[in-house]
């Protein structure tokens, strides 16, 4: 798992600097961070990583910890 990778495909579709993304980085701490660009972001982290985020998932991603979990496993399966 690229931890810079990810943090720079959220810094861009969030529209916040790279350095500011973290363990502490949540749909509630982000400003910004809507429901469309939720969507954004999920299908930003497919292209990216060249997985597929199942859509059950996909809704529940909403922080950084989270999104990093979810990407581990799919990339590990």
């Amino acid at each position: 798992m690229d931890d810079d990778a990810l943090r720079q495909v959220m810094a861009t579709v969030l529209r916040v600097p790279a350095d500011s993304i973290g363990p502490d980085s949540s749909m509630d701490t982000v400003p910004g961070w809507d429901s469309l660009r939720h969507l954004t972001l999920v299908l930003a982290l497919e292209d990216e990583f060249g997985v597929q985020i199942p859509d059950e998932e996909a809704g529940s991603i909403t922080s950084y910890p989270l999104i990093r979990l979810v990407l581990t496993e799919l990339l590990d399966a």
